[in-house]
């Protein structure tokens, strides 16, 4: 008799926090290189999503992605995570340009009881390939950062989280007037990422 085996794609709350902590770090490289913030020849090809991405190839701007994803898939782990947030500013005022807004739901069953999901990681894959490809055409829809610019990340998170000394307070480093502009969402059944990008309204100073 004829038998199949039937797979189930099971997220379990580590899973799910590996693939957003994951999706952070391409996400943060992407929006480095589009935005131009540091020299295109800097990074290198890599293939992820079925997307050909851009990662950076500095060894400074690497080691601070990498501590940022170990430490955000800590803190997504123990559902304290509320958001993060990458900021464009300019180098020579820290005027701030840009916010690119990752809000997160968790799951809070999953956090207190350790009950697992069920998506398809292609599924996944196509959700975060979408926001990638927003990312990637960022240029059609934000202004030209004409000036030399820096960049800064913040993480919003419940108020009993530990926070590591790397990290320190700040300020929401907010935008006055700002235009906005919401990319697609992915979902891993535990962790929600609504993404949206804020930026300096430049026509309305000149209306003033």
């Amino acid at each position: 008799m004829a038998s199949r085996t039937i797979s189930k794609d099971i997220i379990t709350l580590r899973g799910s926090a590996a693939i957003v902590s994951e999706f952070f770090g391409y996400a943060a490289n992407s929006i480095l290189y589009n935005r131009g913030i540091y020299p295109e020849e800097s990074f290198s090809k890599v293939k992820k999503y079925g997307l050909t991405l851009l990662l950076t190839q500095d060894d400074g701007v690497k080691s601070f992605i990498t501590g940022l994803t170990s430490q955000l898939s800590e803190w997504l782990e123990a559902g304290k995570l509320q958001r993060v947030v990458l900021v464009i500013m300019s180098k020579a005022t820290s005027e701030v340009l840009e916010r690119w807004n990752f809000n997160i739901e968790t799951d809070a069953e999953v956090v207190e009881k350790g009950v697992i999901k069920e998506k398809s990681d292609k599924e996944i894959m196509r959700e975060i390939q979408a926001i990638m490809r927003q990312i990637a055409s960022c240029i059609t829809y934000l202004p030209c950062l004409d000036e030399a610019c820096v960049f800064d990340v913040l993480a919003y998170t419940d108020k009993d989280t530990t926070v590591p000394m790397a990290w320190v307070e700040s300020d929401a480093k907010l935008i006055n007037n700002p235009q906005m502009v919401k990319l697609h969402s992915f979902d891993t059944k535990i962790h929600k990422v609504d993404t949206i990008v804020s930026y300096k309204n430049d026509e309305w100073e000149d209306e003033e």
